[in-house]
């Protein structure tokens, strides 16, 4: 569903991203793992085009879209979460969803978004700052699957956010998934997170991925070594 080639991305002279490769199958779930600092969220801003990538290819769906800017790159069918959610304060949860839809949404897209996060249609009128970190965590999410992506890509979902709500959303990541068939990467340095969610993981450092594993080979005490080097 989503191919990186050669992918190398620089701020100003400075090559943070260097070199990737790497590819998203189909409902598949990539967690890619790794310090503060390590290129994650760069990585993530390139694929969705927030920042420019220096060299390298970028395919969705066989469709290459590392030339396009972001709001074409939605429209292709890949939607972002940004690490702090982000989401409009003074705006209702219904206002802040709705941001996020280029056509209106369906009465079918509201009753699958409330199915997922029940918590939502319960404050559907409240204002998006009035809600819990966790609360907006799962706003964010629905703003960004009325967009009807076939990816779904989230910065760092569980920052900031309590022990219970973070199973709270692996259970609902892994929900939409089944649901709407869409292949999701998720940057996270919560191994136990990952370990719920993923179906295989990566682990970035300085721009470079240095270790990868499917779900059934990973090793959670390895992987916290690299993340705590």
């Amino acid at each position: 569903m989503l191919a990186i080639e050669k992918l190398e991305v620089s701020y100003g002279q400075s090559k943070v991203i260097h070199d990737l490769n790497f590819t998203v199958g189909e409902q598949e779930i990539l967690a890619i793992m790794g310090r503060n600092g390590m290129g994650k969220t760069t990585l993530l801003k390139s694929l969705i085009g927030i920042l420019p990538s220096k060299s390298g290819s970028i395919k969705l769906d066989d469709k290459e879209i590392a030339n396009l800017p972001a709001h074409e790159r939605v429209r292709s069918g890949i939607a972002y979460v940004p690490q702090g959610r982000m989401i409009f304060p003074t705006l209702t949860v219904t206002e802040n969803i709705m941001t996020g839809a280029r056509k209106g949404v369906s009465s079918e897209a509201w009753d699958e978004i409330y199915s997922v996060f029940p918590v939502l249609r319960d404050m559907r009128h409240r204002k998006g700052g009035n809600l819990s970190g966790g609360q907006q965590q799962q706003l964010a999410i629905a703003r960004a699957l009325v967009s009807n992506p076939k990816v779904l890509v989230l910065d760092e979902p569980t920052e900031g956010i309590q022990p219970s709500i973070i199973k709270d959303i692996a259970r609902a990541l892994k929900e939409i998934r089944q649901l709407r068939k869409l292949a999701i990467v998720v940057s996270e340095q919560v191994v136990s997170f990952m370990m719920e969610v993923c179906d295989r993981a990566l682990v970035i450092e300085r721009g470079r991925f240095i270790h990868e594993a499917p779900r059934e080979n990973l090793d959670a005490d390895k992987v916290r070594a690299l993340l705590f080097v």
